[in-house]
């Protein structure tokens, strides 16, 4: 019985590995490109292991994936292959009528993945969250600024428009601007995170207020099929969940519509704090 429940405790890790398994046999074998193979299988890989070291009850997990896949899209992708993922990059891609690199990365990461992981993007692959989560206010110590969310809807709107005038004016060597782009695109990223964190004393700060992938990712987050359920009959209404979730979720609700569902980046540390194991 005690390997049996071992070995269920590590379905989810296998599971999960196997989804991105899937994704990388497929994109291979329709586009006849070995590098999906590569780049999905080690994304799968680095996210089943890192799962299974959560599920082991290893406090840097999270943190193992944050920096093994954000760091591979960020410096590898981003940096050296020269491939723009961020939100600039998938117009870039769309516009030209393609289905590589950033369209293909948001598709599955960030417009239908959230259907079965949620905002599990925003905590364990996000090299932007990567390093804004060792800033020192990993609890929110002020208390959140709702309407500074529309912010949010602000900045997709002028990356959107930022990208549709290079096409409209016929920008010459647009593949250069788009490195750039993700270049400068990650500096200002990385500057206001670090300026917001330490403003608002909350890591997540930019997340959200700033981050404009959160317009994709929410409509699908609500839907979610994998997301932190609460036994009401169990919760005690302590309160310690609350403190430290660092999204400002209501999770000491079941319901989909609770505050800030939507918002949940399934670090799990509400179900690390809970004294009546209500979260699960």
């Amino acid at each position: 019985m005690k390997n049996k429940s071992k070995l269920r405790k590590y379905m989810p890790s296998v599971l999960l590995f196997l989804l991105f398994e899937a994704v990388a046999v497929t994109l291979w074998l329709t586009k006849g490109n070995l590098f999906y193979l590569l780049n999905f299988s080690y994304i799968g890989g680095c996210l089943g292991l890192g799962t299974a070291l959560f599920a082991a009850g290893k406090g840097y997990a999270r943190h193992f994936v944050q920096l093994a896949v954000g760091s591979y899209m960020l410096l590898y992708l981003g940096v050296i292959s020269r491939e723009n993922m961020q939100l600039e990059g998938f117009w870039y891609y769309l516009f030209l009528g393609v289905f590589e690199a950033a369209t293909i990365h948001y598709a599955v990461a960030k417009i239908f993945g959230p259907l079965l992981f949620g905002r599990g993007w925003c905590g364990y692959a996000c090299w932007t969250a990567m390093v804004l989560d060792f800033l020192p206010y990993k609890q929110p110590r002020k208390p959140r600024k709702e309407k500074l969310g529309l912010l949010r809807y602000v900045m997709f709107a002028l990356s959107l428009a930022l990208v549709s005038g290079l096409f409209l004016m016929k920008a010459a060597h647009l593949e250069q601007i788009m490195f750039w782009l993700f270049l400068a695109g990650n500096a200002i990223y990385y500057i206001a995170g670090i300026a917001l964190a330490f403003l608002f004393r909350d890591n997540r700060a930019f997340c959200k207020y700033l981050c404009p992938i959160t317009v994709f990712l929410k409509p699908m987050s609500y839907v979610s099929l994998l997301r932190v359920h609460c036994d009401e009959d169990k919760c005690i209404h302590c309160g310690k969940c609350l403190r430290v979730c660092p999204m400002n979720v209501e999770v000491n609700k079941e319901s989909r519509r609770r505050k800030n569902g939507t918002e949940c980046i399934l670090c799990y540390e509400c179900t690390k704090a809970c004294p009546t194991k209500a979260l699960h």
